[in-house]
């Protein structure tokens, strides 16, 4: 019986020489001279790098609150609020929709709620 030969034994290249040698056969691509260097790891790598801690704010139960609430004034300040005109639009095209919605569900209650009791024999 044979015996097999396992990865790094006498006769089969290393690992790193393996490597090493598809490394410097991508090199010689012809016209690839002057493209940029692509990296294996995705363009996330630099946003890896640990950043300093931020200073820390008061982290008391009040101190959270506080915080809560001024982040929610900056976050209303970056909406975009409508026009007086557009908010009377936008109303009543809604109150319309719901009125149409309601008339065809109670259309549609009356027409069979009035067919059940006829085929039961209301």
């Amino acid at each position: 019986m044979a015996e097999r030969n396992r990865p790094g034994d006498a006769g089969d290249p290393a690992d790193d020489e393996v490597f090493d040698d598809a490394v410097e056969d991508d090199k010689d691509v012809p016209g690839d001279d002057d493209a940029e260097p692509v990296g294996r790891g995705g363009t996330a790598l630099a946003e890896r790098t640990p950043k300093a801690k931020k200073e820390a704010r008061r982290t008391g139960f009040f101190g959270r609150i506080g915080g809560f609430f001024r982040e929610v004034v900056s976050e209303l300040r970056k909406v975009i609020w409508p026009t007086r005109k557009e908010l009377l639009t936008y109303t009543t095209i809604v109150i319309v929709f719901v009125a149409v919605m309601t008339a065809i569900v109670g259309l549609l209650d009356l027409g069979l709620g009035k067919a059940v009791l006829w085929a039961f024999g209301g």
